[in-house]
């Protein structure tokens, strides 16, 4: 049985793509761009392994969600234990997918491997691109502005013309166990300074990207 390393899972959020959307964030990555919001997830061993089949379940039984974004960590690095994911969901609900990766669309479509290119034949939105803390953005969804939302199915066409309005959201709420957590794309100075203060008054907060 298939299993996926990830770093987390959050059942409802509206800031990472269109409509209220679960969101796993695979935990690994090689890249590491400096900045990056997430770096715990970076570290290949981290995270949970779990078996793809209860992911499908807990994902297919959620109420109300219009799909599943993936995020990390670098998905890329499980495409085929995603692409298992994504299949085993859409046998249950018609759900979009949208997935962050820090390689370009280009460089996967050449260079990838044949599970990360079926990777991106099943994804109606794709972000792409390495995060540069160098070159900030407000723009939708996205890190920094090198990257890109690329609408690589018809699922999602009629976003084409806001894609590059200023948007920068953060959803931010309190687990079940007290801890602050936010979900969004907020910028290395933001979250070096939330975490200054929540330190300082011995709040616990999870950053996720």
């Amino acid at each position: 049985m298939s299993e996926l390393r990830i770093a987390r899972l959050a059942e409802r959020c509206r800031t990472l793509g269109p409509g209220v959307r679960a969101v796993i964030w695979v935990q690994g990555c090689l890249l590491r761009c400096p900045g990056c919001v997430a770096p715990e997830t970076h570290a290949l061993d981290g995270g949970t392994a779990v078996p793809v089949a209860t992911l499908v379940q807990r994902l297919a039984a959620l109420p109300d969600i219009d799909g599943l974004t993936i995020s990390g960590g670098e998905p890329l690095l499980q495409a085929e234990a995603l692409n298992e994911l994504i299949d085993g969901l859409r046998r249950h609900r018609d759900l979009s997918v949208m997935v962050y990766t820090g390689y370009t669309f280009e460089h996967l479509q050449q260079h990838g491997t044949a599970a990360q290119r079926a990777l991106l034949a099943r994804c109606d939105i794709l972000v792409d691109g390495p995060f540069l803390r160098s070159a900030p953005t407000t723009r939708r969804w996205r890190g920094s502005e090198n990257q890109r939302v690329l609408l690589l199915s018809e699922r999602h066409r009629d976003l084409a013309a806001s894609l590059d309005e200023p948007l920068c959201e953060i959803d931010v709420r309190v687990d079940a166990d007290g801890t602050l957590m936010w979900m969004g794309i907020p910028t290395p100075e933001l979250r070096e300074r939330v975490e200054a203060g929540l330190s300082k008054r011995g709040v616990r907060w999870k950053v996720t990207g």
